[in-house]
């Protein structure tokens, strides 16, 4: 099997694999908030408590992100999926479309996600295309909600016989 083969499959199979989706941000040198919608998102450790995320190294706020010291990652909500596509778009100002705050640890935080997890960089590691964060949470919330999900290229709540 060629390489171009194996990707084509590799994006099938992940593309049925169903993740949350979340957004993750931070402020540049300036203060300008930074986001970007990220389905790559895990749990690494209970202690300490550690999270991890991947970004394209082709992403234009690439620099911003593998340099920063703090993000925030945010589970959306099962009724964010508009937030979920502004901050996937590009050419768009992300912030000025959504309700949002600076939290104490000066981190962009939007409104009405399930939680929240502001984090301090712990490590990052090269990884092919991508470079992997590693954030130790400072600060988490949640809010209780249903989260949303991906699955296919598209974005739901969580089917309700899940909970039957």
């Amino acid at each position: 099997m060629g390489n171009s083969t194996n990707e084509a499959v590799f994006k099938e199979v992940m593309g049925n694999y169903p993740t949350g989706v979340t957004v993750v941000t931070t402020v540049d040198e300036n203060g300008v908030p930074l986001g970007l919608t990220v389905n790559s998102f895990a749990s690494v450790s209970l202690d300490p408590l550690l999270v991890l995320w991947s970004i394209d190294k082709r992403v234009s706020t690439y620099d911003i992100f593998t340099k920063t010291e703090k993000f925030a990652v945010h589970v959306l909500a099962n009724d964010q999926s508009d937030i979920c596509s502004l901050f996937a778009s590009k050419g768009t100002d992300r912030f000025k479309n959504c309700d949002w705050k600076l939290s104490e640890n000066n981190l962009p935080i939007i409104a009405g996600a399930a939680g929240v997890m502001q984090c301090k960089t712990f490590k990052t590691i090269e990884a092919g295309d991508h470079t992997i964060l590693i954030g130790e949470i400072v600060d988490i919330q949640s809010e209780s909600k249903e989260p949303l999900l991906y699955h296919k290229r598209k974005f739901g709540k969580i089917p309700e016989e899940f909970y039957i």
